[in-house]
């Protein structure tokens, strides 16, 4: 067998959670990781997916296929554009397996999925301080979006702004 890429199937979902747990402590973040089985698994193959994913797959010492990257990603939406796009959500490739093309893989992957589909654009998030990730994607012609600051909402200030809207609501405002 020879290095592959292909959508994720539902045996992969514990190989990919760890992926993900990988990718948590690479980021300095694996506190924060809390991804189970069941939920990636009704992510990607419940009623109504709409999360999607690729597997870099590799050969194993032993000749079995072996999941050494994931690509997870979702579908938004470009209303200047008029069409979707892809939002990468995560991309990683376990660091024994780097540098043979993998990553490069994935994403081309995804590249084509946008192409086959008419999607306008593949967008992701990168770390200021993840500098081999930053020149890899540089390289493949990816740019910086610097006039755009990414906010996000969760925790308490999440559930603080949604109790807001319950009363807007209930107020008729």
């Amino acid at each position: 067998m020879t290095d592959r890429i292909r959508g994720v199937r539902p045996e992969d979902v514990p190989a990919v959670v760890a992926l993900v747990h990988e990718l948590a402590e690479y980021e300095r973040e694996p506190q924060s990781c809390t991804l189970t089985e069941p939920q990636l698994a009704t992510a990607l193959f419940g009623p109504a997916p709409a999360l999607f994913g690729h597997v870099a797959e590799v050969a194993g010492p032993d000749g079995t296929a072996e999941v050494v990257g994931v690509a997870l990603w979702f579908l938004n939406f470009s209303t200047w554009r008029g069409v979707h796009g892809v939002y990468l959500e995560d991309l990683y490739v376990r660091p024994t397996h780097r540098g043979h093309g993998l990553g490069r893989a994935l994403l081309a992957t995804l590249a084509g999925v946008c192409a086959e589909r008419g999607y306008a654009r593949l967008e992701w998030s990168v770390l200021d301080w993840n500098e081999p990730s930053i020149a890899f994607y540089r390289g493949i012609g990816a740019v910086p979006m610097d006039e755009w600051t990414t906010f996000r909402l969760d925790g308490d200030a999440l559930h603080t702004l949604a109790g807001d809207s319950r009363r807007s609501a209930l107020s008729g405002s």
